[in-house]
C-alpha cells in the first residue's frame, strides 16, 4: 500500500482535531479497533530530533471502527507550546497481527499564533 501525501498544518494556539477516514480499495472503512498508531514530526527525515509525537498511547491519535476511523488531536495549550515552524512527518498504524502500514506522509507546518496573552 502506498501512503497518501498530506501537508499537515497545525494552527498554534488552536485546538487540533483532524478526522481522517482510511478506506479499503472497495470503499469499506478499515476497522482500526485493536490497532495502535504513531506519528512523528522531525526537522528532516534524517534528523534524530523529534519535534512532535502523537500516538494512541499519549492520546494524540484516536482510532475507531467507523468513519472517521482516525483522529489527530491536540489541545489549544499543546499547540500554543509548539516552537518549531516546519518539518516532515509520517503516520503509521500497527495491526494486532504485527503488520505495520504507513498511512500518510508529508510536510508539516505550524502557523504562528498572532492573538495571544
Amino acid at each position: 500500500m502506498k501512503p497518501g501525501k498530506y501537508k499537515l498544518t497545525v494552527y498554534q494556539g488552536a485546538t487540533l482535531s483532524l478526522p481522517l477516514t482510511w478506506r479499503l480499495s472497495g470503499g469499506a472503512v478499515t476497522d482500526l479497533v485493536g490497532c495502535t498508531a504513531r506519528m512523528q514530526v522531525r526537522p528532516t527525515v534524517e534528523s534524530e530530533d523529534v519535534l512532535l509525537s502523537l500516538t494512541t498511547e499519549n492520546g494524540g491519535i484516536l482510532l475507531a471502527a467507523t468513519a472517521p476511523n482516525l483522529v489527530l488531536q491536540m489541545s489549544a495549550a499543546q499547540t500554543a507550546a509548539l516552537t518549531w515552524r516546519t518539518g516532515v512527518y509520517d503516520l503509521e498504524v500497527a495491526f494486532p497481527s504485527g503488520v505495520v502500514r504507513r498511512l500518510l506522509e508529508g510536510g508539516a507546518v505550524v502557523s504562528p499564533e498572532v492573538t495571544r496573552d
